[in-house]
């Protein structure tokens, strides 16, 4: 078997001879899509041309499987593939060249796209990709069509069509850039017909095509095409001086990981509200050596302001990244706060320049101004998304973006696309119709919520809660544990999402677990700011961290566990929100905060003094904050009644003491689950509803408070108690 350098061949004959031909592609796709070298996350498709009978005439037919729109080859099942009548297609040529010849060229391309439904083969519900014609025009029985880095460097280099003959010979043929579609389909297979010998087409500034009528043979030869454009980059880019002399040389050396750390953490939360203008974004650091050597490089400025040429590349990093000349070895945090404000503004207007030049009647609205990728030299680079998937996916992006231009200044010089073209790219109707497709986004959606006593109880079941409605959780508990335990189970319910960019814990996903001691000033302030880095900021905290320590028969309570009672209920509560402000007059975006309470600060009752007078005091700290922090956040509170299932609170000894305390009938070898129903019904029979209270019942209220369905209420305690009539307001 030949050995690669620069892509991993993974091809298994005995695995392949298992599955069904379709199996095979989706197989096939899967492999090619797992190595981010041979392409990037949802970028490229592949396609098998398979004789299957009609599901109406029994007979013979060809059809075309193709990777439908969307979707990411690496993931993709059979489910994402669409199926088409091969000859329906092709006779599809004449209808578009009809409208083409009056003129229509470009209406017919989007017109096509819907016709290629009316080619669907047995009713498959994937709608078909715009790639779908080069597919099938292209006469052989398997196609792939990938975005490797080394080929697109080759693909955006100024001499493309001269270098494409050198490094392949007469293998590889070159067409100019087109839009994906018909026009390109036929371009193909004119190219095809003209020259039987070729095995493959460069596609300028896109990426290349290639095929066999074998499928090993096709997928190893889409590999050795990776193969030879990466090797011959490299021998280039090592006779040029190597890293040393990438980009032009560096021009700012590269920060300490701790001065990174700490200037990231005072940055983000300006920096997020300062680009979620519009709409929050979710923020994803990058600060590997590769981004680093581009940011701190004397070319930076220049090629970033050139932008991405790949489609697929500036439709998830807009067309250019915002790139801020700061001289990390000469200038502070305020320095750089300047120069960013300085840059978005500017960002804004240049990109409404660019639609307004580029616009056409039908376009649609204008889009977020805003940039989805920050560079700042010493520090590395911040990518905006929805949700952290889409940041992370950005900045895999961009660093995609980066190595085709390290790549085509090796070899030649790098180009982007010029401006109309990437426009009708990234305002495409087509394009357009697909963002309107999509679901609605969930109530929480974009939002970053700090769930703080996470780890168990009333606070395990409310991050499971707010998870639900789509927000990103940051389960915080005293040990880091059982917040990761919470973080996780959250995150194996609903996936890390795509993309694979960030370390560390930068590279989270839709939760992430953290330790912090609320009584330590120190202690949240690291961890507000570990969320900075894992997010870009907070919308959100919720505190159910609490303790209870009991007095004894006669009413006493020593005095530490007084201070400790308090420390936790009342003071690590405030300085939860004091650390917090900062953050969020920073970043300028409304919040909310949610503390804890509890029914017993309006009921008085033997033997939960120290307990009682703090929630009493934490009623009132309610208030205080709401005033405090007013108008940018809402303060409010829930105050449970007595939550014994799965209280951290109730732990068994708490439990018995408590029968014992209500002479309720029990024996000591009842297994715990037995005990905690005898005393949580109790507690039910005591209210009016005379139903136990469970940790879901409070997490209701907690999710509302943190959503807008009761945006105009701050300052308010919710009870939820089961309707304990001595809680009653007097």
């Amino acid at each position: 078997m030949k050995s690669y350098n620069y892509v991993n061949y993974l091809w298994d004959d005995a695995k392949v001879s298992s599955l069904d031909p379709v199996g095979r592609l989706v197989h096939r796709s899967n492999l090619l899509g797992s190595d981010q070298r041979v392409t990037n996350t949802g970028g490229g498709n592949t396609s098998s041309k398979l004789t299957e009978p009609d599901p109406l005439t029994g007979q013979p037919t060809e059809v075309l499987w193709v990777k439908g729109s969307g979707g990411d080859l690496r993931t993709s099942t059979r489910e994402n593939f669409s199926s088409l009548h091969q000859a329906k297609l092709i006779g599809m040529q004449s209808l578009y060249l009809a409208r083409a010849d009056k003129g229509l060229k470009s209406a017919a391309e989007d017109e096509m796209v819907a016709m290629a439904s009316h080619a669907t083969f047995n009713l498959n519900p994937r709608a078909s990709s715009i790639d779908t014609p080069l597919h099938s025009f292209i006469p052989a029985k398997f196609v792939d069509h990938m975005h490797p880095n080394a080929i697109i460097a080759i693909a955006a280099s100024a001499n493309c069509e001269k270098l494409t003959q050198e490094i392949f010979g007469g293998e590889m043929a070159y067409v100019k850039w087109m839009r994906p579609g018909f026009e390109l389909g036929l371009a193909m297979q004119e190219i095809c017909r003209k020259n039987p010998q070729v095995k493959s087409i460069m596609m300028g500034q896109h990426g290349f095509i290639s095929w066999d009528n074998d499928e090993k043979t096709c997928y190893t030869y889409t590999l050795d095409c990776i193969e030879q454009a990466a090797a011959y980059i490299e021998q280039k880019y090592a006779a040029k001086g190597g890293d040393a002399a990438a980009f032009g040389g560096a021009k700012y050396s590269t920060l300490a990981p701790e001065k990174r750390a700490e200037l990231f953490a005072g940055i983000l939360p300006w920096l997020r509200g300062q680009v979620s203008s519009q709409k929050r974004f979710i923020g994803t650091v990058q600060e590997d050596g590769k981004i680093l050597r581009f940011v701190n490089s004397k070319d930076a400025a220049r090629l970033a302001e050139l932008g991405t040429s790949c489609p697929d590349h500036f439709l998830r990093t807009k067309i250019k990244p915002l790139y801020v000349d700061w001289n990390p070895q000469a200038e502070d945090l305020a320095a750089l706060k300047t120069k960013l404000k300085a840059g978005l503004e500017a960002y804004r207007k240049d990109y409404a320049a660019y639609y307004a030049k580029c616009k056409h009647a039908n376009s649609p609205a204008m889009r977020d101004a805003n940039p989805t990728v920050v560079l700042i030299p010493g520090l590395g680079m911040i990518a905006w998304g929805k949700d952290k998937s889409e940041s992370r996916v950005t900045a895999e992006f961009y660093n995609c973006a980066v190595e085709v231009m390290r790549g085509a200044e090796a070899i030649d010089k790098y180009i982007a696309l010029p401006q109309q073209e990437a426009f009708d790219i990234e305002y495409w109707l087509l394009e357009e119709a697909k963002l309107k497709r999509m679901p609605a986004e969930k109530e929480l959606a974009r939002q970053v919520i700090i769930v703080i006593g996470a780890g168990s109880g009333i606070g395990k079941e409310t991050a499971h809660r707010i998870s639900k409605e789509g927000a990103h959780l940051v389960c915080v508990d005293m040990k880091t544990e059982t917040a990761e335990a919470t973080a996780k189970e959250i995150t194996d319910k609903l996936g890390q999402g795509i993309g694979v960019a960030g370390s560390g814990i930068s590279g989270c996903g839709p939760a992430i677990g953290l330790a912090c001691n609320i009584t330590d000033r120190v202690s949240v302030r690291a961890m507000l700011d570990q969320v900075a880095l894992a997010y870009g900021g907070f919308d959100s905290i919720i505190v159910t961290a609490g303790v209870f320590w009991p007095s004894d028969t006669s009413g006493h309570i020593p005095d530490d566990k007084w201070a400790f009672t308090f420390g936790v209920n009342v003071t690590g509560s405030y300085i939860v929100g004091d650390e917090a402000a900062r953050t969020w007059k920073d970043q300028g975006l409304k919040g909310q905060l949610v503390l804890t309470t509890s029914a017993n600060a309006v009921v008085a009752k033997k033997g939960s003094i120290a307990y009682d007078t703090s929630k009493a005091a934490a009623n009132h700290l309610v208030r205080e904050l709401a005033i405090e922090l007013s108008p940018l956040v809402r303060v409010n509170g829930v105050a449970p009644a007595t939550v014994v299932q799965g209280s951290a609170m109730f732990p068994r000894d708490r439990v018995i003491g408590s029968l014992a305390k209500y002479a309720i009938p029990f024996t000591e070898d009842e297994v715990t689950d037995s005990l905690v129903k005898k005393l949580a019904q109790f507690y039910a029979d005591r209210t009016l509803t005379k139903a136990p209270i469970t940790p879901a019942d409070q997490a209701e209220a907690y999710f509302l408070l943190v959503s807008q369905r009761l945006s105009k209420t701050t300052g308010q305690v919710i009870t939820v108690d089961g309707g304990l009539h001595e809680a009653f307001l007097r």
